[in-house]
């Protein structure tokens, strides 16, 4: 806990601003929520390659790359393909050098190097958190899934309603860099489909799935807690109910 303290204090001396902001609760209490969230484990890579070797997937497409050698380059998959317009990482060196808009339109026409009929078995879903794209991500991916197969979403959990803010660029935010973003938005709208299952591991801020596949404690939401209007403070509220929010050891250890 000491640790932890000194954290706070470290990341808030860092940032550069008045004296009166540093003091602020909202920042306190925000800066020791991104230390919290950063120290959860497993992370991403190992829980995409946990899956991968779960379901035997041979096919795994990556959208929203940025530097490969954070995930995709450690992804262990028979079959592996990147999408990435190379707005956050210049070399971008990725399959397909574009958004996942046109990747998706131009495989419907069939005017890229893997054909029109190809189903992966996982997709990693990590581009533009912004729930109206993350959305689109998710109904363009539903189609080209395996039955068996599993879409996953990064960010899906934010630990403070400053780090589910639209603007990644608003760095005065107490959540300063750390951004989720509205990914959380587009999982709960799905959560609600009652031919499609999901659950929300409670690691790396928050590591969505969404199958076709009833798999061991996936399920969709009940309506006994309505969010409507997508308010965060319902959320925070009710995110057991909201996200299926789950011990990725426990999801292990239990299915």
């Amino acid at each position: 806990m000491m640790f932890l303290k000194q954290y706070v204090v470290d990341l808030l001396n860092n940032y550069r601003i008045g004296k009166h902001i540093k003091s602020d609760e909202y920042f306190k209490k925000t800066a020791e929520l991104s230390v919290l969230e950063n120290l959860k484990t497993p992370r991403r890579t190992f829980i995409i390659n946990h899956l991968i070797s779960f379901i035997n997937a041979q096919n795994y497409l990556e959208i929203g790359v940025r530097n490969p050698t954070k995930n995709f380059d450690r992804i262990q998959c028979k079959n592996k393909f990147s999408v990435d317009p190379g707005i956050e990482f210049e070399d971008n060196p990725v399959d397909f050098k574009m958004t996942s808009d046109v990747f998706f339109e131009n495989l419907k026409r069939d005017k890229l190097s893997i054909k029109s009929h190809i189903k992966f078995d996982v997709i990693f879903i990590d581009g533009l958190h912004v729930s109206n794209q993350v959305e689109k991500d998710i109904l363009n991916s539903l189609e080209i899934l395996n039955e068996n197969g599993i879409i996953i979403l990064h960010d899906c959990n934010p630990p403070s309603e400053f780090h589910q803010r639209e603007q990644y660029d608003f760095m005065y935010s107490p959540a300063r860099n750390f951004w989720n973003g509205t990914t959380w938005k587009a999982f709960y709208k799905f959560r609600h489909h009652k031919d499609l299952f999901s659950i929300c591991f409670d690691s790396d801020w928050g590591v969505g799935l969404i199958s076709k596949k009833q798999y061991p404690f996936f399920n969709n939401i009940k309506d006994e807690v309505q969010n409507g209007f997508y308010e965060f403070s319902v959320l925070n509220e009710f995110r057991k109910e909201h996200l299926n929010l789950f011990s990725f050891e426990d999801w292990v250890e239990l299915r």
